[in-house]
């Protein structure tokens, strides 16, 4: 199956001062990892989100908030994450999408009339005068 991985920064907190005097510091990144794949033409989604604390910078490798990048910040998240095992489990949210072991069917009774009575003629209103 060739599943295409991607991170999704939904946000991240920062300090607005530190002990070291640095500025907007941040502490979490809020994410995401998306997963998808495409099985004879059906596509398939599956994704995981959860927040990381990045660990304190020095002020000698402190780079200001405005100038992250996207890449310098997924970086972090490689880093600290195990990103194999997120993957992994992604995978296997595919799979068991593509390949269901349980599924719910719609309760029998609440089928819409057409359903049940499908291929039978339906009632003629009878007018006043006939049914006398």
């Amino acid at each position: 199956m060739n599943v295409t991985y991607e991170w999704v920064i939904s946000s991240m907190d920062e300090y607005p001062k530190t002990a070291d005097n640095l500025v907007d510091v941040v502490f979490n990144v809020h994410y995401r990892r998306n997963a998808t794949t495409e099985v004879d033409g059906k596509s398939y989604f599956a994704e995981t989100y959860s927040v990381v604390s990045v660990p304190a910078p020095s002020p000698e490798n402190f780079v200001p908030y405005d100038q992250l990048t996207f890449q310098q910040v997924c970086g972090w998240l490689e880093s600290i994450l195990d990103v194999q095992s997120i993957d992994t489990s992604l995978a296997v949210q595919l799979e068991e999408k593509i390949n269901p072991k349980v599924v719910s069917l719609p309760l029998p009774w609440n089928q819409q009339p057409q359903d049940i009575w499908e291929g039978a003629e339906p009632a003629q209103e009878s007018s006043p005068e006939e049914q006398a």
